[in-house]
């Protein structure tokens, strides 16, 4: 009797350090995750400027572009959810910037403002590639944090939730123009 009891704590204790290893490898996973979203957000930070001057002289919406990604550098461990809201202004700013290109075909000619919108058409695709990697990892994490029974291990020990990080890039908001009359 004596022994089951001892087979049945090792199994038990086995399978909590078990499960903390797995919730320890998931939460690194998800920080991981994050710092890649952060690289291709820097990335896109460093971009807008330049972009913004070669729009410079068209418009007056420069200014309100140039504030936001400011805010955004200002503030990097802004709750996930706020900085996703505040990403998808900054995208929609964007994708104003280069609508606007639509109405100059200087601008729209312009070889660096070519460059500029193919280097943001990249770096939106890694951030989207990133996205895709954080919210899988999220994914698994939340389900292990979550689920029975490793969620008793994940709340005796503080391990938390983690948020999914949704934002509209530019690159989508831009629309094709289409013309189905032969000019």
């Amino acid at each position: 009797m004596t022994t089951t009891l001892i087979l049945t704590a090792l199994a038990i204790f086995a399978w909590a350090a078990w499960t903390f290893n797995r919730l320890v490898r998931t939460r690194n996973q998800v920080k991981e995750a994050w710092a890649g979203i952060d690289v291709q957000l820097q990335r896109r930070y460093d971009l807008v400027p330049g972009l913004v001057t070669t729009v410079k002289g068209y418009t007056a919406h420069e200014s309100g572009v140039l504030e936001r990604v400011t805010r955004l550098r200002g503030s990097p461990d802004m709750e996930i959810p706020r900085r996703a809201d505040e990403e998808s202004g900054l995208s929609r700013s964007i994708g104003r910037l280069f609508a606007l290109a639509e109405e100059y075909p200087e601008l729209k000619a312009s070889e660096g403002f070519q460059q500029l919108h193919r280097s943001l058409v990249e770096i939106e695709e890694h951030l989207q590639f990133s996205r895709r990697y954080y919210n899988g990892s999220v994914r698994d994490n939340n389900n292990l944090v979550e689920g029975f029974p490793s969620m008793l291990i994940a709340r005796a020990f503080g391990f938390p939730a983690a948020n999914f990080f949704e934002i509209e890039l530019a690159s989508q908001r831009v629309v094709p123009e289409i013309s189905l009359v032969p000019e």
